[in-house]
């Protein structure tokens, strides 16, 4: 029966980076592939979600202190009047909240502009909706955006523009400048946008994080996307929401209500505890990433790695291959882990396309750094153990099959 699957299930391959981490697992190799923290949840989150199973809240339920909360956030942080009743929609992670967003404005042929290299989840979902994604290129080594390209992507069947920022894979964080044309290009071209903004508490030295919906004209078509996931390290818990203009957040809560039903509930009453956290709790958490995000570049640097981007945001460390390396980011990679028992994303999997033969789709690497002490430091020292005898290792020469041919 496999010649019956849908179209879309047929082009849906799977995931590169879930790939990679189970190899990890199952080579008991350290993990910086995948963006999950290895470190403890906070104890009083996780005593929250633990007190509401123990009190019996494990029904359907919509917690709507979560709204009032979120909507207290967006007028202070970013000067956004939301109605908490009507502009939002508490989903299973940003992951539902995204896809629900696309299901709720893309019809079949609609165009939706994404900025590439980009995650792996927004193709799929655009796609499930019968659109088409169009990629437009960042220019390396900074990601910047590109005002030409952009605006050239543009065309009669254009129906959105997604943004994601802090960006994955990059650590790009968009100017406000880049932001602004962004803006204008979608309500010239009367587009919607839709931001996934799951990195926006953590952000590095003085770059600072700007909803796009609080640019002028913006509020009014724009679905903004996050979740609980990275700020609070609880990325299985699975709690998200979208925020829209009552029209728009309600399609998106018909479709979830028929997708999920509800989020966990037990997990929707801890995440009122981790979104009034203490103003300490966010400056913690950026020295505490900045601390690690030096140390992989440090540890990058050392290996002979080429840094030509400093993260600005995000748990990522997109990492560019010397020249004198004669290997791609997938032989790296696959040898990284035979060799040093690390685990890495290879980049080319967040490029979508090829523009004007450009060879670097396959020359870069993503480190995760979202990692415990003791995991980075594991990594370290497996790293420099290889890189006091690698030779011949990175000039390409021996290619061989190897343990991950049969994962």
């Amino acid at each position: 029966m496999e010649r019956r699957l849908s179209a879309a299930s047929r082009r849906s391959a799977p995931s590169a980076i879930q790939k990679l981490s189970h190899l990890a697992q199952r080579f008991g190799a350290v993990n910086l592939a995948e963006g999950f923290p290895d470190f403890p949840a906070p104890a009083n989150l996780k005593a929250a979600a633990a007190a509401a199973i123990a009190a019996d809240l494990n029904q359907y339920r919509h917690v709507q202190g979560i709204c009032d909360v979120l909507a207290e956030t967006a007028r202070r942080d970013h000067g956004l009047d939301v109605d908490p009743l009507t502009d939002f929609v508490i989903c299973c992670g940003q992951s539902e909240a995204f896809a629900a967003a696309v299901f709720a404005i893309i019809d079949q042929g609609d165009e939706v502009l994404v900025f590439d290299p980009a995650y792996e989840t927004y193709e799929t979902c655009i796609e499930l909706a019968r659109g088409i994604p169009v990629y437009v290129p960042l220019d390396p080594p900074s990601w910047t955006l590109n005002e030409d390209k952009f605006l050239k992507s543009f065309t009669s069947r254009t129906k959105a523009v997604v943004l994601n920022s802090p960006h994955n894979p990059t650590g790009k964080v968009f100017s406000k400048e880049e932001l602004l044309i962004i803006a204008q290009a979608c309500q010239k071209m009367d587009c919607f946008a839709i931001t996934d903004e799951v990195y926006e508490y953590i952000t590095y030295d003085e770059n600072k994080h700007i909803s796009l919906a609080s640019l002028p004209g913006m509020q009014e078509r724009t679905i903004i996307t996050s979740s609980l996931s990275k700020t609070y390290s609880v990325t299985g818990w699975r709690i998200g929401w979208a925020c829209a203009p009552a029209s728009i957040a309600s399609a998106i809560r018909n479709i979830h209500v028929k997708l999920t039903d509800s989020a966990p509930t037990p997990f929707q009453e801890a995440a009122l505890t981790a979104l009034t956290s203490t103003p300490d709790f966010y400056s913690s958490l950026k020295k505490d990433y900045e601390v690690r995000r030096d140390f992989v570049l440090q540890l990058l640097k050392d290996f002979g790695f080429h840094i030509s981007f400093k993260p600005q945001g995000s748990v990522f460390v997109f990492a560019e291959l010397p020249r004198s390396w004669q290997l791609t980011d997938i032989e790296f990679v696959t040898n990284l882990i035979n060799n040093a028992g690390v685990a890495a994303v290879p980049g080319r999997g967040f490029f979508h396309r090829n523009f004007d033969g450009e060879s670097y789709h396959h020359r870069h690497v993503r480190f995760a750094f979202c990692k415990g002490d003791d995991t980075l430091m594991a990594a370290a020292l497996r790293m420099r153990k290889l890189a006091d005898s690698k030779g011949t290792w990175l000039t390409g020469s021996s290619r061989q099959e190897d343990r991950t041919s049969s994962a």
